[in-house]
């Protein structure tokens, strides 16, 4: 398959993955990622091991980035996007690269050619500015994805509004997903784990530190979760509830509404820090890139998360991670591979 090229467009990790499989077998990519940095939301998570291994993924993502980095067959445009895409016997494309801070010159336009294409765009969190939790309203309210930076940069969870540690936390979890309102069925699959394992993380490093976790009901796999969740029930206040609404007492605490129903009766409680475990959903550019490469985005706006849609491979579209469905990083991996072998099969077939 020497004279093969592919086209992946995303960068996070599963676009890394599937450019590094295919650079393996001797294939050609070019992977084209929208903003200036490669590994996506990924590369931004924090390891949450404290005695050993949490088994979380996010050291895979530094791994599959330095596979693809100073690789001899992969060519990498960062802050890039696909402008234009035909095909005839080959998929046609232009991109248009944009400049950055050190050259503010005119954007400028490239243009290749694939034998196939790799869809890999990933997620996008959902945004919870519109929910009742006074997201970009009161600054100790964060999300999951600003905790995990957190603790990425500083090692400890730390207040916005005074950068101290906070001594009581609320975990809101399924903020934008599982919400038929907003016609997001789905379950996000990664936050209930990534929450409790961040929460534990926090809790071995500030000891005194309350911890209360808001759920609909725990949701996770893999061989060691089971412990992790028996551990949270003794560590931390489980709540089967998902508050109301929040509000600033006057001493700048959170005031949480629920209601408790054991005891079907409304509470109230105060934390000085609340994080939002928020929605994986569908990128807003995915449904318009789908059309470019000519397949349909599912009732859920992913594509190829629909049973038997027979999207994978069709005319030598392939989908990848995230951009097919709610996955974890190790789930992101394994799909990716299998798409990697999916397209070498196809150029196989395809005599290239």
């Amino acid at each position: 398959m020497d004279s093969s090229n592919v086209l992946v467009i995303g960068g996070g990790i599963a676009g890394l993955t599937t450019a590094h499989e295919l650079s393996k077998l001797g294939v050609k990519v070019e992977l084209v990622e929208k903003e200036p940095f490669l590994g996506g939301h990924a590369i931004q998570f924090t390891c949450k091991a404290i005695e050993s291994c949490a088994k979380c993924g996010a050291c895979m993502a530094e791994e599959k980035l330095n596979n693809v980095i100073h690789n001899e067959n992969i060519k990498i445009l960062t802050g890039a996007n696909l402008n234009r895409i035909s095909k005839n016997d080959r998929f046609h494309y232009n991109i248009q690269l944009n400049p950055d801070d050190k050259n503010q010159s005119k954007c400028t336009g490239y243009s290749s050619s694939a034998d196939a294409v790799i869809m890999a765009t990933g997620f996008e969190p959902f945004d919870p500015v519109k929910k009742p939790y006074g997201y970009r309203v009161f600054k100790n309210v964060i999300t999951n994805l600003d905790l995990e930076r957190m603790l990425k940069t500083n090692g400890i969870a730390l207040k916005p509004s005074d950068g101290m540690p906070p001594s009581k936390i609320a975990f809101i979890q399924c903020v934008g997903s599982r919400d038929s309102k907003l016609n997001h069925l789905w379950c996000s699959k990664i936050c209930c784990a990534s929450a409790l394992r961040m929460a534990h993380v926090i809790k071995s490093r500030k000891p005194e530190t309350s911890v209360t976790f808001f759920y609909i009901d725990i949701q996770g796999s893999g061989k060691d979760f089971e412990a992790l969740y028996q551990k949270a029930k003794e560590d931390f206040q489980m709540i089967r509830a998902i508050p109301g609404d929040i509000y600033k007492t006057e001493d700048d605490w959170l005031k949480i509404n629920y209601f408790d129903n054991l005891s079907k009766a409304s509470i109230e409680e105060v934390y000085d820090m609340v994080v939002l475990s928020v929605a994986m959903i569908p990128g807003s550019k995915t449904k318009e890139l789908a059309e470019i490469l000519g397949i349909i985005p599912c009732d859920t706006g992913f594509v190829g998360s629909c049973k038997n849609n027979g999207i994978a491979g069709s005319g030598g579209v392939f989908v990848a991670g995230t951009a097919g469905g709610p996955l974890s990083i190790a789930e992101s991996i394994t799909h990716a591979v299998k798409t990697a072998w999916d397209v070498a099969k196809y150029l196989k077939t395809r005599g290239r």
